[in-house]
């Protein structure tokens, strides 16, 4: 790990020990769930999918509860902790990873190598991360996906200033994926977002 992304990593550790994450759910995001249970272009095991700044692995455990092999990443230490004691250290169809995701390097010492993954599911990476690095983001998405894989996203576009979570524009979402070389297969308003989350995205991707 670089000393920056150490130092980031670091910086998120004393987020979750001083509990000012409020992004957590307790619960996988509810448009993300009810999309991957029910609706037709919903992406189908089985595969390897990564849940990038996974967190307390939520997202990761629906995703091997619904048959795929499923990878949680995250920078803190202390969320993969949490994430291991609450869906299992050693459960099959999940892996817990600690890395930064746009230090390609630390990427291939995980595993994570380009064309390695049929799937990502995005929560709130992207809301965490500054938005001068969201078109590394985009691009390692693409690297990492094989041809024919898939992004399935949920994204805050509030429009308040500062962050994280930091806010988001539709319009600009939608072109920064476009300008990765990802086709947009669906992109609309969420259904069924908590109170606190109005004004979530939910997107699909293909490679």
């Amino acid at each position: 790990m670089t000393p920056s992304s150490s130092a980031e990593a670091q910086r998120w550790d004393r987020r979750y020990r001083e509990g000012r994450d409020g992004w957590e759910l307790g619960q996988p995001a509810p448009p993300l769930e009810r999309f991957l249970r029910h609706h037709q272009l919903a992406p189908r095991p089985p595969g390897r999918v990564l849940v990038p700044g996974c967190g307390r692995g939520h997202e990761v455990a629906l995703l091997a509860g619904a048959g795929f092999n499923a990878v949680g990443l995250d920078l803190s230490a202390l969320a993969l902790e949490e994430a291991r004691r609450r869906h299992g250290p050693d459960r099959p169809g999940l892996q817990w990873l600690q890395a930064d995701l746009l230090d390609p390097p630390a990427l291939e010492q995980t595993g994570l190598a380009a064309a390695s993954l049929d799937g990502v599911l995005e929560h709130t990476c992207f809301c965490a991360i500054d938005p001068a690095q969201r078109p590394s983001y985009a691009h390692t998405i693409a690297r990492l996906l094989r041809p024919g894989g898939w992004l399935l996203g949920l994204f805050w576009c509030h429009g308040r200033p500062g962050g994280p979570p930091w806010g988001s524009d539709p319009e600009a979402i939608a072109a920064l994926f476009a300008g990765a070389g990802l086709v947009q297969q669906l992109w609309q308003p969420a259904e069924g977002s908590v109170p606190q989350r109005q004004q979530e995205w939910l997107g699909l991707w293909s490679h």
